[in-house]
C-alpha cells in the first residue's frame, strides 16, 4: 500500500476569535438597541397620538356641551395651553364676510396673574386686517402659521415689541373654519423659543374644524330664532319680538329714574286700494318699499342698539308697522321722527312700473304716562293712530293730549323761529351794568328778545334752547354781536368811550372756526373803542374744552376783546384751568345774589368768588341784585359792578339812550 500525507487544518489564533466574537456581540447589541429605539419611538408616537386624541375629544365634548361660542373658545384655549405648555391664548373673530378684518376679543387664557396685561391691552386695541401680524398672515394664507420673535418676517408685526417685552419667544395661530370660510383665529404664545412644529399645526387645524362646527350650530340656531321673531316678507321684527322689546324697555323704566321711551304705530293710508287694484304682488312690493323707507328715515340716535337689540321697526301684519324709540327726553323727539316718516312715505313709489302715492297715519304713546302693561301702551298708540285717520289721515296724533299741545307748540315755535330774524321779530334789550359805589352805568349787557306776532313776547329761556338745538344760534349770535357793537359805537360817540358792551357767546359760537374773524370784522365795521367789547361765556361752556378756549381767548384778547365768565359757581370750573384762561371778569350768578343778605351760605359763596377774583386780578360783576340790602352786601364785600332790577331792568335801545342822557346831564349839573 502506498501511504498519502494527511492534511491538518490550521488552528485559529485566539486573538482573532475574540475580535470576531466582539463584532458579533456589537451587531447584536446594535440590533437590540435599534429594536428598542423603534419600540420606544413607537410607544412615544402612540402616547403622543393618544394625547392628541384626548385633546381633540376634550375640545369636541366641550364644544358640544358649550352654551355659547365664547364658552367653547375659552375651553379650547385652556386645553391647547395645557397640552402645549404654552403661556397665553387668545381669540379673534372675523368681523363679517365682506370685511377682511379681525375683531380682537377679550377672550383669553392667561394664568400669569397679570404679567401679560400690557400685551393683552395692546392686542385688544389693535385693528388686525388682512396680512397684519400673525393673525393677518393666517387670514391671508388660510392656514396655521408659526413665528419666532427673532424671525425677519416677525419684525414687522405690530405687537412684536410688546411680545418680546412680555418674555415670549414663539407664537402660532390657526384658523377656525366652516368649510372654506374662516370665522375665527386662535393665537398662542410661548415663553421658550421653539422650532416650528408641523405636527402641532396639523393638530390645531383639526381643532379649528371642531370649533367651526360650534359656530355653525350657533348660526343655525340664530337663523331659527330670527325666523321665529321676524316677518318673512320685510325681515323686520314681528309682533312677538316687538312686544318682547317693549317689555324690556318697561322693565328698564322701572329701574332707571327719568328714563323714557315711545311707541309709534303706523298704518299706511290707501294700501287696500293698491292691494285690491294692482294685486297682492304689488301690495307686497309696496309693503317692502315702505318698510325700507321707515328704516332709512330713522337716524342713528333714534335706533335701539343695546345688547344686540337692533330691531326697532316691526311689522305687526298687513300694512301696520310699529317703531320703538329709545331714551327720549320729551315728546319732541317722537314728533320729529313722525314728521320725517310722514315725509318719507308721501314720496311716490314706483310699483310694477306705475307711480303709486300713499300716505300714513301715525299714533304715538309715551312711557311717561306710566304704563305697566305692554299691551296697553301699544293699544293707546293704535288708538291715537285711529284718531289720526279720523282727522284726515297723513298726520300724527299723540295719545297724551296735554303733551301733544306742548310738543306742537314747540314745533311751531321752531318753525316760526327760523323766520323770526328775517321778519324782524328779534331785537336786543340792554341791561345796565352799574358801579355800586356811585350807582353810575359803566356798560350794558345785550340781551336777545323775541316778539312773536301771535304769542307776543317769548321767553329767552324757551327760544334760546330751541335755537341751539336746531342750529340757529350761530346766525342769531352773529346778528346780536353786530347790532350790539353798532349800538355801543353810537352811545360812545355821545357819552364817552368808557362805556362797555357785554355780548353772550354760545358753545356753538365758541367752537366755530370763524369766530375770531367775525369779531375782528365786527370791531372794524362798528368802530367801537378798543377794549370796550366784552364776550360772556358760561363756565360750563368754557370748561368743556379749556384747551380750545385758551387758544381762542388768546386770539380774541389780541383784538382788545375782554372776556367774562358767566354764571360762575354753578358749573365745574377747574382752578388750574381758570388761572390759565385770559379772562377779565367773573360774574356771580343770580342764584347766589338773591336774598344773600338773609342767607349766610349764599353770602359766603359770593365772598369766595370776590376773593378769588381779587387773587387772580379779575373784575367782579354780580347779577340779579333786587334789593338795597343785596346791593349793600355786594358793595361791602368789594363787588366792582352790579346788574339787577334794583338799578335797572333790561330796556330798549331808546330807553337806554334816555337813561344815559340823564346820567350825562346829572354829571354836568354836578360839575357846574
Amino acid at each position: 500500500m502506498c501511504a498519502f500525507p494527511v492534511e491538518t487544518a490550521e488552528q485559529p489564533q485566539p486573538g482573532a476569535e475574540i475580535t470576531r466574537l466582539r463584532r458579533r456581540i456589537d451587531r447584536e447589541v446594535a440590533a437590540r438597541q435599534a429594536a428598542e429605539s423603534i419600540a420606544e419611538r413607537g410607544l412615544r408616537d402612540l402616547y403622543q397620538r393618544q394625547q392628541e386624541i384626548m385633546l381633540l375629544e376634550s375640545i369636541a365634548a366641550a364644544a358640544n356641551e358649550a352654551s355659547s361660542v365664547e364658552e367653547a373658545m375659552k375651553h379650547a384655549l385652556a386645553a391647547v395651553c395645557a397640552y402645549t405648555h404654552w403661556s397665553l391664548g387668545h381669540v379673534f373673530f372675523l368681523r363679517n364676510q365682506n370685511d377682511e378684518g379681525l375683531e380682537s376679543t377679550d377672550i383669553w387664557h392667561d394664568e400669569s396673574g397679570g404679567q401679560f396685561s400690557a400685551l393683552r391691552a395692546l392686542t385688544e386695541s389693535t385693528r388686525f386686517s388682512f396680512d397684519t401680524g400673525l393673525p393677518g398672515k393666517v387670514l391671508r394664507m388660510d392656514a396655521p402659521a408659526w413665528a419666532n420673535t427673532g424671525d425677519s418676517d416677525a419684525a414687522v408685526f405690530p405687537r412684536i415689541s410688546a411680545v418680546i417685552a412680555s418674555g415670549m419667544g414663539s407664537l402660532f395661530a390657526f384658523p377656525v373654519r366652516i368649510g372654506s370660510e374662516i370665522v375665527a383665529i386662535l393665537e398662542f404664545f410661548s415663553r421658550e423659543r421653539q422650532s416650528p412644529d408641523e405636527a402641532l399645526l396639523r393638530l390645531m387645524a383639526q381643532i379649528g374644524i371642531h370649533l367651526g362646527r360650534v359656530v355653525e350650530r350657533r348660526r343655525a340656531k340664530d337663523r331659527l330664532m330670527h325666523d321665529a321673531l321676524h316677518d318673512p316678507l320685510t325681515q323686520l321684527g314681528n309682533r312677538r319680538l316687538f312686544l318682547d322689546r317693549l317689555q324690556h324697555f318697561m322693565n328698564r323704566a322701572r329701574r332707571i329714574p327719568n328714563y323714557q321711551f315711545a311707541v309709534l304705530f303706523i298704518d299706511l293710508d290707501r294700501f287696500k286700494a293698491v292691494n285690491d287694484g294692482m294685486g297682492h304682488h304689488a301690495g307686497d312690493q309696496l309693503i317692502v318699499a315702505s318698510a325700507q323707507r321707515l328704516i332709512n328715515s330713522l337716524r342713528p340716535n333714534d335706533l335701539v342698539v343695546r345688547e344686540g337689540e337692533a330691531d326697532v321697526v316691526a311689522r305687526l301684519g298687513g300694512d301696520e308697522f310699529t317703531i320703538l324709540l329709545d331714551n327720549i327726553d320729551d315728546a319732541n323727539g317722537p314728533i320729529r321722527v313722525a314728521e320725517r316718516l310722514l315725509d318719507a312715505l308721501s314720496e311716490p313709489h314706483v310699483i310694477l312700473g306705475q307711480a303709486v302715492f300713499i300716505t300714513a297715519s301715525i299714533g304715538i304713546s309715551l312711557s311717561s304716562s306710566g304704563y305697566v302693561d305692554v299691551a296697553h301702551m301699544l293699544r293707546d298708540a293704535d288708538i291715537a293712530m285711529y284718531h289720526a285717520k279720523q282727522q284726515g289721515r297723513a298726520r300724527w296724533v299723540m295719545f297724551d293730549q296735554a303733551m301733544q299741545e306742548k310738543a306742537l307748540r314747540r314745533l311751531r315755535l321752531e318753525a316760526d323761529l327760523r323766520q323770526a330774524l328775517s321778519r324782524g321779530e328779534l331785537y336786543l334789550c340792554y341791561q345796565p351794568i352799574v358801579s355800586p359805589a356811585d350807582s353810575r352805568i359803566r356798560g350794558f349787557e345785550a340781551l336777545m328778545r323775541w316778539k312773536h306776532p301771535v304769542h307776543g313776547h317769548i321767553s329767552p329761556a324757551e327760544f334760546i334752547p330751541v335755537a341751539e338745538e336746531i342750529g340757529l344760534i350761530g346766525t342769531m349770535g352773529e346778528w346780536a354781536l353786530r347790532q350790539a357793537c353798532t349800538q355801543l359805537r353810537c352811545w360812545q360817540g355821545t357819552h364817552g368811550s368808557a362805556l362797555t358792551m357785554s355780548v353772550n357767546l354760545s358753545a356753538a359760537q365758541l367752537g366755530d372756526a370763524g369766530l375770531v374773524n367775525l369779531v375782528a370784522e365786527t370791531l372794524r365795521a362798528s368802530g367801537v373803542a378798543y377794549g370796550s367789547l366784552k364776550l360772556e361765556l358760561t363756565e360750563s361752556t368754557v370748561m368743556s374744552n379749556p384747551e380750545h378756549a385758551l387758544d381762542v381767548f388768546g386770539q380774541l384778547r389780541a383784538l382788545g376783546v375782554k372776556l367774562s365768565l358767566d354764571d360762575f359757581g354753578t358749573g365745574y370750573s377747574s382752578l388750574s384751568h381758570l388761572r390759565r384762561l385770559p379772562i377779565d371778569t367773573l360774574k356771580i350768578d343770580r342764584t347766589f345774589v338773591n336774598e344773600m343778605d338773609a342767607d349766610v351760605e349764599k353770602r359766603q359763596i359770593a365772598e369766595v368768588v370776590v376773593m378769588l377774583a381779587r387773587t387772580l386780578g379779575l373784575d367782579v360783576v354780580a347779577e340779579g341784585a333786587e334789593t338795597s340790602e343785596e346791593v349793600g352786601a355786594l358793595l361791602a364785600m368789594g363787588s366792582d359792578f352790579v346788574q339787577g332790577y334794583y338799578f335797572y331792568r333790561p330796556m330798549t335801545a331808546d330807553e337806554a339812550a334816555d337813561v344815559l342822557l340823564q346820567q350825562t346831564t346829572s354829571v354836568g349839573l354836578e360839575t357846574m
